[in-house]
């Protein structure tokens, strides 16, 4: 299995339940705006921290199962944790969250 596909896996995990949430509780701009910055954000982080530790040899990536595209020395297969952190959290949130008027 590649890293792409393992990545791919676990964004697929957290998709529906987005969908369930923004079916049911129906999120303002506001919402969309602080997940967005959220993804943007921890995508950036990622991009830093995972270069600095690459360079200083913390882990290293079997060469053959990355697409090759890369965001400093972070593969672009590693974007896909903040990804499906940032959706399957902001989901979450709001799903469990009990204030009604905001709906």
């Amino acid at each position: 299995m590649t890293y792409l596909q393992l990545a791919t896996v676990f964004v697929a995990v957290t998709l529906p339940v987005l969908a369930v949430a923004v079916f049911v509780r129906r999120p303002d701009r506001r919402w969309w705006a602080a997940t967005g910055l959220t993804a943007l954000v921890l995508c950036v982080l990622t991009a830093v921290f995972d270069s600095i530790m690459i360079a200083a040899d913390l882990f290293r990536f079997d060469e053959s199962s990355l697409i090759g595209i890369h965001v400093g020395l972070a593969p672009i297969e590693d974007f896909a944790w903040p990804i499906a952190a940032t959706v399957l959290v902001s989901a979450l949130t709001l799903l469990l969250d009990r204030d009604e008027a905001r709906a």
